[in-house]
């Protein structure tokens, strides 16, 4: 009991701190939040499900069960982990370019569609929309609630990235959010473009009609 007790107390410490270091500053209040969630509420479902293992089975089975688990899991842990430390980094890049804008709007005007025009070699569209793929994730997880790539039926050289952003402020806040890992997977897709200039992007405000 007092080695389970030890272990279970640095297992949680080593989770909160892991949880901390990998979320990015600006969602790690939401990120902790969703942490304690899943933890308590996986506290309780677990111990309702082991309970109801040992009424059916007897406690020392149960105990069996769960220590095969734990080793099981710890044979997993070196071939599957999470997250791999060495090829994410989370510090900001704050280099990202400003909209261009002729009249500010306001912070709470939106949504906010962003496009970003993409001209490309046509025999590499495979490797593309690989990548395009990992920019979909970069998206959502700043700020984006729909993301979409179009390609032209006229050019087969011209794709256009779009996604969509709840407001102005909002879209500003995905400006300073963006990380290093980010800016790698940004820099991957703009490799694929052909011009010398970087992808042009415009930015459209919903009108209320």
């Amino acid at each position: 009991m007092l080695f389970g007790g030890a272990a279970w107390t640095a297992c949680m410490s080593s989770f909160n701190t892991a949880m901390q270091t990998v979320a990015p500053a600006w969602a790690r209040g939401r990120v902790l939040s969703l942490f304690t969630l899943i933890l308590l509420g996986g506290t309780a479902a677990g111990s309702a499900a082991w309970g109801a293992i040992a009424t059916r089975l007897n406690i020392a089975t149960a105990l069996d069960l769960a220590a095969f688990g734990l080793v099981a899991g710890l044979v997993l842990n070196l071939r599957y982990r999470l997250i791999r430390l060495e090829d994410l980094s989370l510090t900001p890049w704050v280099h990202w370019p400003e909209p261009v804008v002729v009249v500010s709007p306001k912070p709470d005007e939106g949504p906010v569609l962003v496009t970003v025009e993409y001209r490309i070699d046509p025999n590499r569209e495979q490797e593309f929309r690989h990548v395009m793929r990992e920019m979909r994730r970069v998206r959502r997880r700043d700020g984006a609630f729909r993301w979409g790539l179009y390609s032209d039926t006229a050019d087969p050289s011209r794709f256009v990235e779009t996604f969509l952003v709840e407001s102005w402020a909002e879209h500003l806040r995905q400006h300073t959010r963006i990380t290093e890992a980010d800016r790698i997977v940004e820099e991957r897709a703009y490799a694929f473009h052909l011009e010398d200039v970087p992808p042009e992007a415009t930015h459209l405000i919903a009108e209320p009609v």
